[in-house]
């Protein structure tokens, strides 16, 4: 069904994306491909489809691939039809039935006579049901836009289908009817994901690095698992290795002070013993040689250890290497932060809750704010904030300090350099060296200091809110997260879910991702609409 033979991919400026790229995938097989910000999955999806060419090697696909990308904007100008490559087979069909029965037509329709009930029921299916196949894509939600793109599998009936963060822009019910779909499709299936429970539903595992693709047969906590024990024993060599360092540079210090004891003694004795200068200087120059022997050789085993260490750091994930510093001394349990009673509001005259909110935020409590699309998640995060009062009701907040992370990461300052942005957060007086060390936690090398932060990816700006967070020092009373892992791979999903567990606070979080929310222990909801 898919064949890849040594696959090479450069950009245009001739970087090399990836090289040696080996697959194969055999009718019905449905696999994750899976990998950290900018190892290529995207790229390769599109070459797959045929969007973008090769640099080398070859791609074979028994079909035409039917390949949903992550981002839709670039359809907008087009209508549903016409973004689904149904327009003129539609026009052909209706003309067919309108009594103009020509051969252009009759090409055009190629014998597909159920075409319109394949798309009414696909669109039933994705509870597209309203939608006009005339209308313009630039006037549906994101969610909209994708559950059209995915009602086009069922429609087309693909051998072979390509799927770049399918559920990115699904809402709960959404992302239920995905999983039900993809469970029952018979389509060969490879799909770029980080929603680790539609990765469960997935046979196998790919995945992408600098060092090609590697295969896990199961699914993704298989692979988890799996990850965890190379983890872990590459840990424990770490650790060895520390310890070896540590023994040897003992070692080394204690020789050298020995040295340094039976250098003084000697020159004692040989004075005592009224010994010639000349030969004096001979024993004392054999001495010196003799020390800066032992020196050369201890220094030499420490420096490879070092590097064996340095190598096998390199190696550790991620996750692993950053560490967090929140301090937690201000935040008191069971305090009540925020309190609501019989709140609603209104945008025109229809209230946005059937029935009025009353609940109450208590410190330290992990909360998940629940609804379909359009039930009004922001409105209410707008008035916990305090950025607007509610129209009915009423509210009390106790003095605190919030932080609101949305989608976009909006308080990265997109005009200011890395290092420029941590310094805003700098709060606590800390000088430049501490500042950068900070920031090499967070993986942000001195390579990466001048970059601006239009610039990096939602995954970077997760990473550089987090180290600012932690170079202002004091953890908030609040943290509210905005469908927080909506931008973010696998791996950055890891190292946020690790900051939020570190968190001792309130968290307010509205996010589709159960999985995510299992991980941050969400232990209260709130539903809405």
């Amino acid at each position: 069904m898919l064949t890849i033979q040594n696959l090479i991919y450069s950009h245009p400026n001739k970087d090399l994306l990836f090289d040696n790229i080996n697959l194969t995938l055999n009718k019905p097989e449905k696999a994750a491909l899976i990998g950290n910000n900018g190892a290529g999955k995207s790229t390769l999806l599109k070459i797959i489809a045929g969007v973008l060419l090769p640099s080398g090697g070859t791609v074979q696909t028994g079909a035409m691939p039917y390949y949903v990308p992550q981002l839709l904007g670039q359809y907008n100008y087009l209508t549903v039809a016409q973004a689904l490559q149904i327009e003129e087979k539609l026009n052909a069909f209706y003309q067919i039935l309108a009594g103009n029965i020509t051969e252009t037509n009759l090409t055009l329709l190629n014998d597909d006579w159920n075409l319109e009930e394949r798309c009414n029921e696909a669109l039933a299916y994705w509870g597209l049901t309203h939608l006009n196949l005339n209308q313009a894509l630039h006037t549906l939600s994101g969610g909209q836009k994708t559950k059209v793109f995915l009602a086009g599998i069922s429609i087309h009936q693909p051998e072979l289908v390509l799927l770049d963060e399918p559920s990115n822009h699904l809402d709960t019910a959404g992302r239920s009817l995905l999983y039900q779909f993809i469970r029952s499709s018979s389509s060969t299936m490879l799909v770029v994901s980080h929603d680790r429970k539609l990765l469960n539903l997935l046979g196998m595992v790919l995945e992408l690095s600098k060092r090609g693709i590697t295969l896990y047969g199961g699914n993704y906590s298989f692979y988890a698992e799996q990850k965890a024990t190379e983890s872990e024993s590459l840990n424990q060599e770490v650790r060895s290795k520390e310890k070896a360092l540590r023994k040897a540079k003992e070692l080394e210090r204690k020789t050298a002070e020995q040295e340094q004891k039976l250098d003084v003694r000697g020159k004692k004795k040989q004075e005592k013993a009224g010994m010639p200068k000349i030969m004096m200087n001979i024993m004392k120059n054999n001495a010196e040689n003799s020390t800066s022997r032992l020196k050369g050789i201890h220094a030499e085993k420490v420096g490879a250890i070092s590097q064996e260490l340095h190598e096998l750091r390199q190696k550790l994930p991620d996750t692993d290497k950053i560490k967090f510093g929140f301090d937690q001394s201000g935040l008191h349990k069971g305090k009540i932060l925020f309190s609501a009673r019989e709140i609603n509001y209104s945008y025109g005259q229809a209230k946005l809750w059937p029935e009025a909110l009353t609940f109450q935020i208590t410190s330290g409590e992990r909360i998940a704010l629940k609804g379909m699309n359009g039930s009004g998640k922001t409105t209410l995060i707008r008035i916990v904030l305090g950025e607007i009062e509610p129209q009915t009701g009423t509210v009390q907040r106790a003095d605190n300090k919030a932080v609101h992370i949305d989608q976009d990461y909006s308080l990265i300052n997109n005009q200011l350099k890395i290092y420029e942005q941590a310094q805003q957060f700098n709060s606590s007086g800390l000088q430049e060296h501490e500042i950068k060390v900070r920031l090499n936690r967070f993986l942000f090398t001195k390579d990466d200091w001048e970059k601006y932060g239009r610039d990096l990816s939602g995954g970077e700006k997760m990473r550089l809110m987090l180290c600012c967070l932690t170079i202002s020092n004091k953890a908030p009373d609040i943290i509210v997260l905005d469908e927080p892992t909506n931008n973010l791979d696998i791996q950055n999903t890891k190292i946020l879910t690790a900051a939020i567990n570190d968190y001792q606070g309130t968290l307010l979080v509205v996010s589709h991702d159960e999985y995510f929310l299992e991980q941050i222990n969400a232990e209260r909801w709130i539903h809405l609409g």
